[in-house]
């Protein structure tokens, strides 16, 4: 059983937003977020997902993470990468629907997130030989 692993996706200026909002709430809330986000570390090949009313599917691979505070409701939408759980994009969430540009918020960096740790191959360089100049 190989345990994931919750990870803040980072932007390519070094900035990591859901760390960003965690720690910009007081502390009360701070710790709630930080409770459910850490029942992710627990998850599995064997258990790979929170059950409802924890986390739920949005679209395709990407999840939320519900998170309460009293009448307060806060999403951190991720996904899976191997081992990862990337923690994308996290709000406090003020209408009954997801709103779309959150979701907007999350695919683009995931995006961004799989552009620079799959990049594309590099040609290796060409031996010298009679003809290097």
């Amino acid at each position: 059983m190989s345990p994931f692993q919750a990870v803040y996706y980072r932007a390519r200026d070094g900035r990591e937003p859901v760390l960003e909002l965690i720690e910009s709430l007081d502390k009360p809330r701070r710790t709630a977020l930080r409770n459910q986000i850490a029942r992710l570390n627990l998850l599995s090949d064997e258990i790979p997902h929170l059950p409802f009313p924890h986390s739920s599917q949005v679209e395709g691979e990407l999840r939320e993470l519900r998170c309460h505070f009293g009448a307060e409701h806060y999403r951190v939408l991720y996904r899976r990468s191997e081992g990862l759980i990337v923690l994308l994009h996290a709000f406090r969430k003020t209408t009954k629907k997801l709103p779309a540009s959150e979701i907007a918020t999350a695919t683009m960096r995931w995006q961004d997130f799989q552009a620079r740790m799959n990049p594309k191959p590099s040609r290796p360089p060409r031996a010298a030989g009679h003809d290097a100049p």
